[in-house]
C-alpha cells in the first residue's frame, strides 16, 4: 500500500469513495468544496499495490478562540468497506500526523468516535479548554497536540471552515 498527497487525477476516485463509504454525500460535496475554496490544508490518498484509490484523509483549518493559530481539523476520513479492519485509516492520520508537524502546524481536532480517535492520542478537547459550536456530546470532540503545549496559550470556540455548516 502507497500513501500519499492527493492529485489532480485522484478528485473522481475520492469522490467516488466518498459516496461509497457514507451514507449521503454530504462528505462528498464537504470535500469538494473545501479544495475549491483553499481550506484544504492536506489530502491523503492510500492505494493498493494495483494502484486502486482505497482511502482518504483531509485536514484543513480551523480557528481557535477566534485566531488561526495552525490547528487543523480532521474530517472526513474514509476507506473503501472492501479494505477496512486493516490499519489503513490509520496509517492515513498517523502519517498526517507526521506530515502537519513537519509543516510546523501546532495541534489537530477532531469529531468522532472517542473510542476509536483515543488511539491517536487524541483527548478530549475540553481538557484544553476548547469546545465546538455544535451541540454533540463532549466527549466526541478531541483534540491533539502535535508540538508540546501547543494548546497551552489558546482556548474557547473552535470553529471549522464554514462548509462544514453545510453538514
Amino acid at each position: 500500500m502507497l500513501i500519499r498527497s492527493e492529485a489532480p487525477a485522484d478528485l473522481l476516485a475520492i469522490d467516488r469513495l466518498l459516496k461509497k463509504t457514507f451514507p449521503t454525500d454530504a462528505e462528498a460535496n464537504l470535500v469538494m468544496t473545501l479544495r475549491e475554496n483553499g481550506h484544504n490544508t492536506l489530502s491523503l490518498v492510500a492505494c493498493n499495490d494495483e494502484g486502486k484509490l482505497i482511502g482518504h484523509a483531509m485536514f484543513s483549518p480551523v480557528m481557535v478562540g477566534g485566531q488561526d493559530i495552525g490547528v487543523q481539523g480532521l474530517a472526513p476520513v474514509s476507506v473503501h468497506p472492501d479494505y477496512r479492519q486493516q490499519g489503513i485509516a490509520a496509517q492515513l492520520v498517523r502519517e498526517g500526523f507526521e506530515i502537519l508537524a513537519e509543516f510546523g502546524y501546532p495541534a489537530c481536532v477532531v469529531l468522532g468516535d472517542p473510542n476509536y480517535y483515543s488511539r491517536f492520542a487524541f483527548q478530549p478537547a475540553s481538557s484544553f479548554n476548547l469546545h465546538c459550536k455544535w451541540d454533540v456530546p463532549a466527549e466526541a470532540f478531541m483534540g491533539i497536540e502535535l508540538y508540546e503545549n501547543a494548546f497551552r496559550d489558546c482556548q474557547g470556540l473552535v470553529e471549522y471552515s464554514f462548509e462544514f455548516d453545510a453538514l
